[in-house]
């Protein structure tokens, strides 16, 4: 199964995210199997059209998604899957 991660920034609005074992084949699936875990966290990380906030970026095993509009980036069984929210301020 597919290890979720999550950035710890995340934890500040979700306090008992922990990485999670995905059984989803498409990383739409993944945020729904999340949405039934964290209630609300698919509003924090996609916008109203299911795209990827500018805020929120995913690695697949190290490498940047591609397609932050679908989502239609692969992963295998073994993968891990980085959700992470970007940092800003001074």
């Amino acid at each position: 199964m597919p290890a979720v991660k999550f950035t710890n920034a995340l934890k500040r609005f979700f306090p008992s995210l922990q990485e999670y074992a995905a059984t989803g084949s498409s990383l739409l699936q993944v945020f729904t199997e999340i949405e039934i875990q964290y209630p609300g966290i698919s509003n924090y990380l996609l916008d109203e059209k299911g795209r990827l906030r500018k805020h929120v970026n995913i690695f697949i095993d190290g490498d940047m998604i591609n397609d932050r509009d679908t989502l239609t980036d692969t992963f295998t069984v073994n993968s891990e899957i980085y959700i992470i929210q970007a940092l800003s301020g001074g």
